[in-house]
C-alpha cells in the first residue's frame, strides 16, 4: 500500500496534438477507442476504456475520499482503512485477497491521497470476474478484527516515521502545508498525525468505512482487454445489490483572506539546506472555460520543464549555486491549488542567493518574453511524457479514475490537451505576474541540526 502524491495528470494524446499544431485534418487519425459510461441503480458509476492489443485488464475501484475528508482527532483513518481493506471479509482472509490475485499471475495495490482512495488489479483479461467479484466483497462486507487493526496500525506509524519523522524532506513537506492552510484539511499529513494515529480506534475505523465506501461513493474503472457490455453485466451481478447510503454532507472549507508571508524553519538530521516557496494557486474548475491552470502547468515547464529551461540553467549549470532546482504546479484538486519551487544551494552559497536568483527570474520572465519556440518545446515534452505513462491499460484506468475522483468526465483530458496546446507566450507570463510577484508566500526552510 501506498500513500499517493498527487502528481499532474494532464492527459495529452501525441497524435492529435500534434495535428492541432500542424492543422493537418483529424480525419486521417485513426479512432481512438470510445469510452463508455453507466451508472447502476445504486449509484455504482461503471466507466471501461477497451483496449484489445493484449489479454490484460486493469480494475480500478475509486472512492471519492481522502485525508481532505478527515476531522481533527483521527487523521490518517483514510490510509489505515486502505491498509484494512486487505484483511478480509466473512468468506475472503486475512491477506488472501492479494493472495488470490497473484495466483493468477497478476498484482494488486491501493493508494491514499488527499482526495480520494484507490484500489487496483492488473491481471489477465480472463480473470476480470475474480477481480469484481473480490472488490465487490470489500466493498460490503470488510471485516475489521482486533488483531488484524493493531496490526496494520503498527505498520502505518512505521511508514510515518519512516516517511516523514525519519526523513528531513517529508518534514519539510509536512510543515510546509501546515504553515499554508489554516482552515483547510490539506494542511494535515495524509499519514496522521503520530498523536492521532496513537489514538485511533477499530470503531474510528468501522465508522469510516460505513460512510464512505457504499456504492455512490465510488467508480469502478476498468481499461483493457474487455467488453464493456460484459463488464455491466458483471457489475450487475456483484455490485447491483449493494446498497446505497446517504453519504455525509461536505461542508466548504475555504481559506481565510492571507494577511501576509509565513515562514517556517525545520531543522533536521541533515547536512544540506533546501527551501521550498509555496503560492496559493487556483485548481482546473472548469476544464472547458478555465485557462489559467494551464497557463501555470506550462509556467511551470518553462522554469523547470527540461535541463536547459531558465531557472536549472542559471542557478545549476551558470551560476552553480544551486545543487538542485524543481518548479511544479498542482491544480488538478478537489481542494485548492499551488505553486511550488523549491532549492538546496552547493556548498559555500546560501537560501538567501537562490531565493534572490528564483525572484530576479521571475522578473525576468513577467518584463520579458517567453518565445514560441521556448513554450513550443515544453508543450512537445508534456505531450511525449504523458503519451509514455498513459500506454499501459494502468495509466489508463488511472487517468480516468483520478478524472472522476475530482469531479471531471473520464474523457475531459481529450479537452484539457486542446487547451493546453492552445495557450500563448503572453497568458504565461500573466498568470506568472499575477500569482508569482507580490503574493504572499510561503516558505519552508530546512537547516541541518545545530549538532550536525
Amino acid at each position: 500500500m501506498k500513500i499517493y502524491v498527487a502528481g499532474q495528470f494532464f492527459i495529452i494524446n501525441l497524435v492529435i496534438s500534434f495535428l492541432f499544431a500542424t492543422g493537418v485534418q483529424a480525419a486521417a487519425v485513426p479512432a481512438k477507442p470510445s469510452i463508455f459510461q453507466h451508472t447502476l441503480a445504486n449509484g455504482l458509476e461503471i466507466i471501461v476504456k477497451p483496449d484489445h492489443r493484449s489479454p490484460v485488464a486493469a480494475i480500478m475501484v475509486w472512492y471519492r475520499a481522502g485525508s481532505i475528508d478527515e476531522v481533527n482527532g483521527r487523521t490518517g483513518i483514510a490510509h489505515l482503512l486502505e491498509h484494512m481493506m486487505f484483511q478480509g471479509t466473512e468468506t475472503v482472509g486475512p491477506g488472501d485477497h492479494a493472495r488470490k490475485i497473484a495466483a493468477t499471475g497478476g498484482r494488486s495495490n491501493a493508494f491514499t491521497s488527499t482526495d480520494y482512495t484507490g484500489y487496483l488489479q492488473e491481471l489477465h483479461s480472463s480473470e476480470l470476474e475474480l477481480a469484481m467479484q473480490l472488490e465487490a466483497d470489500r466493498m460490503e462486507n470488510l471485516l475489521l478484527r482486533d488483531k488484524e487493526f493493531n496490526n496494520e496500525l503498527r505498520v502505518v506509524m512505521e511508514e510515518r516515521r519512516q516517511r516523514v519523522d525519519d526523513n528531513p524532506r517529508g518534514l519539510l513537506m509536512e510543515q510546509l502545508a501546515a504553515a499554508m492552510y489554516v482552515a483547510h484539511p490539506y494542511r494535515t499529513p495524509i499519514v496522521g498525525w503520530m498523536n492521532d494515529l496513537e489514538h485511533l480506534t477499530i470503531e474510528d475505523a468501522a465508522d469510516w468505512y460505513r460512510r464512505w465506501y457504499v456504492p455512490n461513493n465510488a467508480a469502478l474503472v476498468i481499461a483493457g482487454d474487455v467488453e464493456s457490455e460484459n463488464v455491466v453485466l458483471l457489475a450487475e451481478k456483484y455490485f447491483g445489490s449493494i446498497k446505497s447510503k446517504i453519504l455525509p454532507s461536505r461542508k466548504p472549507q475555504e481559506e481565510p483572506v492571507r494577511r501576509g508571508s509565513r515562514r517556517v524553519t525545520v531543522q533536521a538530521n541533515t547536512t544540506l539546506q533546501s527551501q521550498i516557496i509555496a503560492y496559493s494557486a487556483p485548481k482546473l474548475s472548469d476544464v472547458e472555460a478555465d485557462w489559467e491552470p494551464y497557463a501555470l502547468y506550462l509556467l511551470a515547464g518553462v522554469l523547470d520543464g527540461h535541463s536547459a529551461a531558465r531557472l536549472h540553467k542559471r542557478l545549476v549549470l551558470e551560476e552553480k549555486i544551486a545543487h538542485s532546482v524543481s518548479v511544479s504546479y498542482d491544480g488538478l484538486r478537489r481542494g485548492p491549488g499551488a505553486f511550488y519551487v523549491s532549492f538546496s544551494p552547493v556548498e559555500g552559497r546560501t537560501l538567501t542567493e537562490l531565493e534572490n536568483g528564483w525572484n530576479d527570474e521571475i522578473l525576468k520572465l513577467t518584463e520579458g518574453e517567453v518565445s514560441d519556440a521556448e513554450l513550443n518545446r515544453v508543450k512537445a515534452q508534456v505531450i511525449a511524457g504523458q503519451v509514455f505513462s498513459g500506454d499501459s491499460v494502468l495509466g489508463q484506468a488511472s487517468r480516468m479514475g483520478r478524472m472522476w475522483a475530482i469531479g471531471f468526465a473520464p474523457d475531459a483530458p481529450d479537452v484539457i490537451n486542446e487547451k493546453l496546446s492552445a495557450i500563448t507566450s503572453l497568458q504565461v507570463q500573466e498568470v506568472a505576474k499575477k500569482y508569482l510577484v507580490g503574493s504572499h508566500t510561503t516558505s519552508a526552510i530546512l537547516e541541518p541540526n545545530i549538532s550536525n
